[in-house]
Parts: structure tokens; sequence; C-alpha cells
């Protein structure tokens, strides 16, 4: 089953939402060792480690975690996710939902006022809606999460009427997601693509100036008003600014905080994590990511991983407990299925299987006509059995070590693995016969997310994001209901059998759930985290 509007779409769009790290719900929020008693202070400057530079600092076009991170300080949504999965006002303050599901109505807060002076209203509302479906503005990420958009009514200054072409069962979650954020119309009529560079939102902090791969400088938005959400205090932020340097190696990036160069680095390293917490000199801030874990998604177009007997064979020699053991030390939790926890539908029935099998998996290749060599390698035709895995060129929790670990377990049953790494992997996708597995993650909340990765139609090529290059009819079809069933149950179960099918049939080999975590000074107080997993600067101070 396919809706032609959406192919037709999709072909339009790149997809960047790929490149993100992993929106969901985090159940954990944690601070190891704040002292949780000492008095706000105003004033100041936080200088916060980054381990990537963000792609843009306009939130329609962002497609990286690591932007909404220095985004979510800038601008704001309509409305906000909490803890338990509940949707909640921020700059709408009600809204009604048509019995069909293809209306909704907002009544808008008019006490906001965007960065450069300009009201926020049912107008500019309409305004970021249509620009996110725009085909020029190449809003892709933003796009995915309202694609059966069809326009905005401006009932009054302070109402608006969405509507769609189909029931919008997840519209009200998807709208809790940065890629959903307002931005000023007036501002993005300035720039243009180059809001990417010159952001203008209404959050809590506006932008100063940019240093493209150095840094990022905010200040304290004096006109702030209202609770932002997660907040614990009214109106304006602490801070009078907030610094974002970008620092991708490790140890650098761990040393500035430990030398007191930087008063917070995000992306703390297993080893650190431990040493810190036993030794007391920095704080440590966690919070448990959700949405789609890290993993491998297994191309099934190339032989002879078009065959279940490979790919199961790949299953069964894969030790992500060794993985996951070694290189994290106990402070990632494994991944089981192609969604985190915390997420709507998740199968919990997974965990525990998929036990390794090295010689079940040498059988499978033995009887699918591959045998070994003198090297310990299989041949078949006269070709070696060669897994060629793409990967990004910068060591993002630990995935190089990942590759460098799954290349010496796939030696057992004489499968060569070639890595490849390149800044450039992501175009490598699009011809998908130059690789045969590449592994990813994406944040999210919704279970929705599966359908941008595993349902024909997002091919690369095609715009799209599904790394798994499906051409599965029964999965294509499970999705497209799911996206549009609103009841809770009924999705549930639609969602299982995607996570059953995609794991049973090998097309996906979870490794990790990804735990953000952020090392401070002692004098750092009032750091959190979103539900989504995202650092919130608002309440932040320093204590001298």
């Amino acid at each position: 089953m396919m809706r032609i509007t959406r192919l037709r779409r999709s072909i339009l769009f790149y997809m960047l939402g790929v490149l993100l790290l992993l929106t969901a719900c985090q159940q954990s929020n944690e601070n190891t060792s704040a002292s949780g008693d000492a008095v706000p202070k105003e004033g100041g400057e936080l200088v916060y480690g980054l381990a990537t530079p963000p792609d843009s600092l306009d939130p329609h076009t962002s497609g990286m975690a690591v932007s909404t991170r220095v985004n979510n300080s800038i601008y704001e949504k309509l409305v906000y996710q909490t803890e338990d999965n509940k949707i909640e006002p921020w700059l709408a303050t009600s809204w009604e939902v048509s019995d069909d599901q293809k209306t909704f109505t907002f009544k808008l807060r008019d006490d906001v006022t965007f960065h450069d002076g300009s009201k926020f209203n049912a107008e500019v509302v309409k305004y970021n809606f249509d620009r996110i479906v725009n085909p020029e503005t190449k809003a892709a990420s933003a796009y995915a999460l309202i694609e059966n958009y069809e326009s905005s009514e401006v009932v009054d200054e302070y109402t608006v009427k969405i509507h769609f072409s189909e029931p919008a069962a997840t519209f009200l979650s998807n709208l809790s997601q940065p890629k959903l954020a307002i931005v000023s119309k007036e501002g993005a009529e300035k720039y243009g693509l180059s809001l990417a560079t010159n952001p203008v939102g209404s959050g809590p902090f506006k932008f100063v100036s940019q240093d493209e791969n150095n840094e990022i400088v905010l200040e304290r938005y004096a006109d702030y008003t209202g609770k932002a959400p997660f907040a614990e205090h009214e109106g304006k932020a602490y801070l009078d600014k907030l610094t974002y340097k970008i620092i991708p190696e490790e140890a650098t990036r761990i040393g500035s905080v430990q030398s007191n160069q930087l008063n917070a680095v995000e992306t703390v390293p297993p080893q650190d994590l431990k040493s810190i917490k036993a030794n007391g000199n920095l704080k440590i801030f966690e919070t448990e990511t959700a949405g789609m874990p890290y993993g491998l998604f297994i191309n099934p177009e190339n032989a002879p991983w078009n065959e279940l007997d490979a790919r199961i064979a790949l299953q069964k020699t894969i030790d992500v407990d060794n993985i996951v053991n070694t290189l994290y030390l106990g402070t990632y939790k494994r991944a089981w299925s192609v969604i985190t926890p915390t997420i709507l539908g998740y199968d919990k029935s997974l965990e525990n299987t998929g036990k390794v099998d090295v010689e079940d998996a040498n059988k499978r290749l033995e009887n699918l006509g591959w045998k070994k060599n003198s090297e310990g390698v299989r041949e078949k035709d006269g070709k070696e059995l060669v897994l060629r895995l793409i990967d990004s060129n910068v060591n993002r929790e630990k995935r190089h070590d990942i590759a460098t670990i799954i290349q010496q377990q796939v030696k057992e049953i004489g499968v060569k693995l070639e890595i490849t790494t390149s800044a450039e992997y992501y175009n490598i996708t699009k011809n998908g016969k130059d690789y045969d597995v590449i592994g990813n993650s994406r944040v999210a909340g919704d279970p929705d997310v599966l359908r941008l990765f595993f349902h024909s139609e997002n091919l690369p090529e095609n715009g799209g994001s599904s790394l798994a290059r499906l051409h599965d009819d029964e999965i294509d079809q499970w999705l497209e209901e799911g996206e549009l069933e609103t009841d809770t149950e009924k999705r549930v179960e639609l969602y299982k059998q995607v996570q059953q099918k995609l794991i049973g049939q090998g097309y996906f080999i979870p490794i990790y759930v990804f735990p953000y975590t952020v090392a401070t000074s002692n004098d750092v107080e009032g750091l959190a985290f979103d539900s989504q997993g995202y650092p919130l600067f608002n309440d932040v101070f320093i204590n001298k």
C-alpha cells in the first residue's frame, strides 16, 4: 500500500534527520553531585563544550541532535512533552482536535516577543508551517513530521487552525519535537536560508555570533517572559552569556573542564565517567536518551545479505554484550529492538533473545555455498565474502571501535569486514550498491520514526533516510497504519509487529541506548534536561 502524495513529496526533500545522534521521552534525569541548596545568582558566563559542530541554527533545516542542544536555548515550541509522555501548552495555551483528526485549532499566548522585536501570533504560526513544506526551505527533517500538512488558517490574531489531508494521529507528539520550533517570521524573511547562521527565536537566550567549527555565543534575552517548560523559576535566565565551544577530541574536551577552561562538557567517555564519579572533582549530570538506539542497518539489496540465512549468521556472530561491556564499562545499556524502552510500543519480549551461536552461523553460510579458503575467508564463485561497513569520520560514542571489534568477531565465520570512514558517509547511502552495513541512531518521541528508516518510499536517492533499504510490503503497511491509527492499543500492536519482523529477519542489529552525560565544574548549578534528553540552561547559575 502506497500513498502517492507522500511519494511525490518525499522526492523533493533531502532527509538530513539521519545524521542525528539519536526525540524521545527520558525516564531519568540524574545529577550525581549537585548541592541542591544553593541560592540562584544572576550574571556570569557558562562555557559549554560540544562534541561536534551544529549543522544549522535553523530548527527547520537542522538534521543533528547537537544543533538542537543549541537551538533549544534560542527557540520555543507550541507544546512540549512531559516525562510521562503528556503534551502540555507552551506558546499555545490550548487546542481542539476535530473528530476526524485532520484539523487542530490552537489558542496562542499574546505576550511573546521574538529577539528581533517582532510579535508572536497566528500569522507567525501559519508562516512557520508554510515555510516548512516549501521545497525552497529544504526543511527535510521538519517536513517529515508534518508531511500530510495541507494549510493553516488564521482565525484571529491569536487563534490558528492547522489542516491536514489525512488524520494526523501523531501531530501533537510531533509538534513537541525541536524541528517544529517557531522561528521569527520577520527574521526568516530577512535572512532566508541564512537563518541557519542568523537564528531568531523567542527563547531565553538570543544569538550573538558564530565562529564556524569553533564557537557559538548567546546572551540572555532580557525580555523573556513566562515560565519555560521544566524550569524552576519564571522569566529571564540567570546567566548573562552562554557560549558553546566545539571540541571533537574527547581527551581535550574532558581536560578542558578538569582544568577549569570550560564550565561544562557533553558526552563524557565511559572511563572518565567512572573516575569523575569516584573522585568528586566534577559534577556529573546525565539522562538516558530514547528513540532509535544505535544499531547496524543491514542492506538486503546486495548478495549474500539479501539471503535471510546470511543476515542471521551476522546476528548470531556479533557479540553485542561483549561490545557494550568492553567499550562502555557498564555506563551504556544494551539495546534489544529498533526503538528504545521508553518509546510507545516497545516490545519487551525481544530482550534476552538472539544468543550468540557461531557454530550455527557457520552452518548457515556453508549451506549458502560459501566455503572457507586456506586463509579462513569464505569464497563462492571465485569471490571472497566481504561485508562493507560505512562509518562517519568522527569516532562519536566509540563507534569506530565498535566496527573494529566486529571486524574481529566476523572473522570467526569467514567474513572479511571492510571499513570505509568518510565525512560524506550519508551520501554513500544514495547508492545501495556501495555498502552492506551502516550504523546510526535517531532521537525521536514516537515509534513513527521507524517509517523514516524502514518504509520503502524513503530511500536516500528519493530524498529519504531508509538506511535499511527495505522493500517489504507488510512492513510498509504496518508503518502506514501506525502513522494514522488513533487507538493507542492498536498502534502498540502494529509497532510490535514491525519490531518483531525487523529483528527476526536480521534487518537491524541493535547495539546500545545512548546516555547523554555532562560533566561540570562544582560551581555550576541548575542544569536540567527536557523530556527528550536535551540540556536546559534557563535555571543554570554559577555558584561563586
